[in-house]
């Protein structure tokens, strides 16, 4: 399908219309070592628009030598960059941050075309991506060190924060310019120069951002390089000279990081964001319409459920269960899918046909299972695109088969009663990861219990996915090690020297 044809079906200012257009005409280089290039080799990928699978533009295959020749003038500048005042480097991060907010709407267009969220979906990434890299730019005086005591009244003990030198920030999907933006932040705040290698299937607005940057950031201090996980991916996680190792994605990935570092001849730091299959409680004390809001806003259905703090575990006190299902499946009807473009779509397109295919597969499992009721959604949309609607599924018998236990990335929602605050508690708390939570109630006493008692690194009471600037986000169990989105982070990208001085 030709690509202006797909583009006109929105109803999209001039100016926009005008860029758009030209994605497909347009070279998209990777930032290396302050350069636009189009890699070693020359290859490209295909970048497919999920709304209707037409071809939008071809970005970069890279190579491991592309790693390569980014790992290495990031090494060059990273000695220079840790010598800037962290005051400059904060003016610098508040710099890119202007022109992330200047460019937001053309960068939220390319992420809906690229990713398939609708259009104020991405708009509003933008926007959480310009607050974080403001918070962070805003945090530089808080990165100190300490002064300890000494028996000796003629010395002094202190602590330095230095930085890695080089960072490597792999980031997924979901939301492609949010990530790209917000997640380098923390890093080159601390004094680090970052290898920024986003997701294959989402990599426009990365490449966008290195171009926004280049004029802002000393070069090598900041360098984009697309390409498969396996292979640029792999190769800058195993690098020698890239000491320190970020990614946020799938635990099954986050797994095989861990493995690829260790194999490396250097030894690393490495921090993960990984999956859930995350919970949400509804006491028969809730309040029922309020609680019904949160599960759909804990789905995240505007981003088709792909999030790894989605509450894709429902649980509801028996005796509220069925009036709950029913009004929940309603406003899950009401959901409007479409295509992405437009401002009025609720819901849009997975991000790819091998996505599409995953989530599919699991909803013909549940069709199958006798223990699960098909509540609503479940059949894909017929048009063009990867579109799935909204789905429940209910278990009266209590949990069973695997929509209960993998994480499906998709909007696709699973539910089943409980009859007391232990049986809540074991029923979110019996799977092996722990990314978020939420609580329904208004007993102060289930509140605070379930804060204390729920396995999981980020809970929400009365509430659902919303994220407060400053909070720690991170898993427990196998949903990661670290936290982000706080202090915490961007001392993560330090290490902690100390010092023993005597007069």
């Amino acid at each position: 399908m030709d690509t202006k044809a797909v583009l006109t079906k929105a109803v999209l200012t001039k100016a926009v219309l005008a860029k758009v257009r030209g994605y497909a005409d347009r070279p998209w280089p990777m930032l290396i070592g302050g350069e636009l290039l189009a890699g070693r080799t020359g290859a490209t990928m295909p970048v497919v628009h999920p709304g209707d699978e037409s071809v939008i533009a071809e970005i970069p295959l890279g190579s491991a030598g592309d790693v390569d020749d980014a790992v290495s003038p990031a090494r060059a500048a990273s000695g220079s960059w840790a010598r800037v005042p962290i005051t400059a480097r904060a003016a610098a991060l508040a710099a890119l941050a202007e022109a992330v907010q200047r460019h937001g709407d053309e960068l939220a267009w390319i992420d809906t075309l690229d990713n398939g969220s609708p259009i104020g979906v991405m708009r509003n990434d933008y926007r959480l991506a310009v607050e974080q890299m403001r918070y962070f730019a805003g945090l530089a005086l808080q990165l100190r060190g300490q002064t300890l005591p000494v028996p000796e009244y003629d010395a002094i003990d202190f602590t330095l924060a230095d930085p890695f030198g080089v960072v490597g920030r792999l980031i997924p999907f979901n939301h492609p310019l949010m990530f790209a933006a917000s997640r380098i932040a923390a890093p080159l705040l601390a004094g680090n120069c970052v290898v920024l290698k986003p997701s294959e299937q989402t990599s426009l607005s990365a490449l966008r951002l290195g171009e926004l940057a280049r004029p802002i950031l000393p070069a090598g201090v900041l360098n984009v390089v697309t390409g498969t996980g396996d292979v640029v991916g792999e190769h800058l996680v195993a690098h020698p000279d890239v000491p320190r190792i970020a990614f946020t994605g799938s635990e099954a990935v986050g797994r095989r990081i861990l493995a690829r570092a260790a194999e490396s001849p250097a030894v690393k730091t490495v921090t993960l964001e990984l999956g859930g299959k995350n919970p949400l409680l509804v006491f028969a004390d809730a309040d029922v319409s309020a609680a019904v809001d949160g599960a759909l806003r804990g789905m995240n259905f505007r981003w088709q459920g792909q999030s790894c703090g989605s509450t894709s575990r429902l649980f509801v006190q028996r005796r509220l269960f069925k009036r709950f299902i029913a009004e929940l499946a309603d406003r899950m009807r009401s959901l409007k899918i479409g295509d992405p473009l437009l401002d009025s779509t609720d819901v849009g397109p997975l991000v790819s046909r091998a996505h599409y295919e995953r989530v599919l597969r699991f909803i013909d499992l549940g069709v199958k299972d006798p223990n699960l009721e098909l509540v609503t959604g479940g059949t894909p949309a017929d048009r063009p695109g990867y579109f799935v609607p909204p789905t429940l599924f209910a278990a009266a018998g209590g949990p069973h088969g695997p929509l209960f236990t993998e994480e499906i990335f998709g909007p696709v929602l699973v539910a089943a009663p409980f009859d007391d605050y232990e049986e809540a508690i074991a029923l979110a708390n019996s799977l092996p990861v722990g990314l978020t939570a939420s609580v329904w109630t208004t007993g102060l006493h289930t509140a605070m219990a379930a804060a204390r008692d729920l396995a999981a690194g980020y809970v929400w009471v009365n509430w659902s996915s919303e994220h407060i600037a400053g909070s720690s986000f991170g898993g427990v169990k196998n949903s990661g090690l670290g936290r982000e989105e706080s202090l915490q982070e961007i001392e993560s990208y330090t290490q902690h020297k100390n010092v023993y001085l005597r007069f």
